[in-house]
């Protein structure tokens, strides 16, 4: 039986490898899944399609009834490992990568259905001790999180201020808003290392939000409320991070430089990983600094420095989060317009594309029957074809894979 449990196991690595984020394997991974999945379930969900699918596509593949399929689904839903939702009257479903996905659920969740200590300090290890996820999730091109600058901080931006950079236009556009527990700093409060910044701030909105809010996985709020949690945070000097998309953003998170994963990935493995900066940037005017070194101290990335009697922002490292602003008592930290804007995906159907093509996995997609032999050696072919530069080069270009995306349908 342990062989068998083994077995099921590994097969849902390999699965959940398939993701553009990728997943380490390591006895720690293994310990993780196993709190989580039953070994049936560890089974079950490695033959899933990367795809959307419904519960009788999956009745078909698991070769079961569709009732017992949808019972299974269910069960998988309120532990926060399978996303579900309705199109177009069509329930469907997902399952969740590790992050952003089911790692932060099981620690988001309102009850007590996993041991969270226990899973905690395997996280810990697995992403904060262990190198080997963390530089595959840093390493994603494009980046799965950006910046929402802080909006004080760029109110006299004298030109226009697009939506999608704004957090309130996020927020006054949803049809529904969660909000659930930060997961790095529930992580780091069970490790005894945890900021005293508050940790039910991990906002999410729309289709994502109302899974959670069936699954009893996060609590239903206003936008009068998310807005409050917004501005306490940005008081606060926290981060805002979320998806690394214009269109349809799923979560806002308020992460601190000492807890936050994606943070602390950054200042680890240097600028341009992990996070997608905003298009703006910190200034220091030194005529009127008084050199109290309060900027170096609150930014999150160290992008601050005091250098000959000087105050110097670090323009590679800057991410633009506005952080620097809000605690200048002179007035001397500014934002202005980076020379060159960053490029985000339209959605997270775009992103995702381009993160398998720069991580040589756009096979697992076309090709993601789990079950067929010769899918899997298609998808092997088609991803070791990726590795050719030139044409790695030509998928990669934005307006190849939105012309790709138009003919199939998927935008």
């Amino acid at each position: 039986m342990g062989h068998l449990t083994f077995r099921n196991y590994s097969r849902l690595q390999k699965r959940l490898d398939q993701f553009p984020q990728g997943v380490f394997n390591s006895q720690d991974f293994y310990e993780i899944l196993k709190l989580l999945f039953a070994d049936e379930e560890a089974k079950l969900c490695s033959v899933m399609p990367l795809h959307f699918f419904t519960a009788k596509e999956m009745a078909g593949i698991w070769d079961k009834g569709e009732e017992e399929t949808k019972s299974i689904l269910k069960t998988l839903g309120d532990k926060g490992l399978v996303y579900s939702r309705k199109k177009d009257g069509i329930l469907k479903y997902f399952l969740f990568p590790p992050m952003i996905g089911f790692f932060e659920f099981s620690m988001m969740r309102l009850d007590n259905r996993f041991d969270k200590k226990k899973l905690a300090e395997l996280y810990y290890k697995y992403i904060n001790l262990e190198d080997s996820f963390l530089k595959k999730l840093v390493s994603l091109d494009p980046y799965f999180t950006r910046v929402f600058p802080h909006e004080e901080a760029i109110k006299d931006i004298k030109t226009e201020v697009l939506s999608h950079e704004k957090i309130s236009a996020m927020i006054k556009n949803s049809r529904t808003i969660t909000v659930g527990t930060c997961f790095c700093r529930h992580k780091m409060e069970h490790m005894g290392m945890a900021c005293d910044n508050p940790q039910e701030v991990c906002l999410t909105f729309d289709g994502i939000a109302e899974d959670l809010l069936e699954h009893g996985i996060a609590r239903k709020i206003s936008k009068e409320e998310a807005r409050k949690i917004v501005e306490m945070c940005i008081e606060r000097g926290l981060v805002q991070l979320g998806d690394n998309i214009k269109n349809e953003l799923s979560f806002i998170c308020n992460c601190c430089s000492c807890c936050c994963d994606v943070l602390l990935g950054y200042k680890r493995f240097g600028p341009r990983v992990a996070i997608n900066p905003s298009n703006y940037i910190a200034r220091i005017n030194n005529a009127t600094c008084r050199m109290c070194g309060t900027c170096v101290k609150r930014c999150p990335v160290d992008a601050i420095s005091i250098v000959k009697g000087k105050v110097k922002v670090n323009r590679k490292v800057c991410i633009g989060c506005g952080v620097c602003t809000r605690f200048c008592s002179t007035g001397s930290a500014k934002m202005e317009i980076r020379s060159k804007k960053t490029y985000i995906p339209e959605n997270t159907i775009e992103m995702l594309v381009l993160q398998a093509i720069g991580q040589n996995k756009i096979g697992n997609f076309i090709f993601d029957d789990q079950t067929s032999r010769s899918h899997a050696i298609l998808r092997k072919v088609v991803n070791l074809i990726l590795r050719f530069p030139p044409i790695k080069m030509i998928l990669k270009n934005p307006r190849v894979v939105k012309f790709l995306l138009k003919k199939s349908g998927k935008t």
